[in-house]
């Protein structure tokens, strides 16, 4: 059986200001809420790396899989 492993370019990594260029909606203080504690753990914002203490990047990949994964199909509530 063949492996395929997953190969992502330098460029596919973004900072918080990239990711806002990119879909204005995600602004970096959003961001960084969705990445506290309490968010992070229930899951409600996408993966990202932490490379550094100081350094957060995204990756362009995780980014799209979470938008995508808040596909709806209607204007009712989510019930959990």
């Amino acid at each position: 059986m063949m492996r395929i492993e997953k190969v992502v370019a330098p460029s596919q990594y973004l900072t918080p200001a990239q990711v806002h260029e990119r879909w204005p909606f995600l602004t970096v203080g959003l961001l960084a809420q969705l990445r506290y504690v309490g968010a992070a753990e229930r899951g409600e914002g996408p993966k990202y790396l932490k490379p550094t203490p100081r350094r957060v990047v995204y990756r362009e990949l995780d980014l799209v899989e979470w938008l995508e994964a808040s596909e709806r199909t209607g204007t009712a509530g989510v019930s959990a």
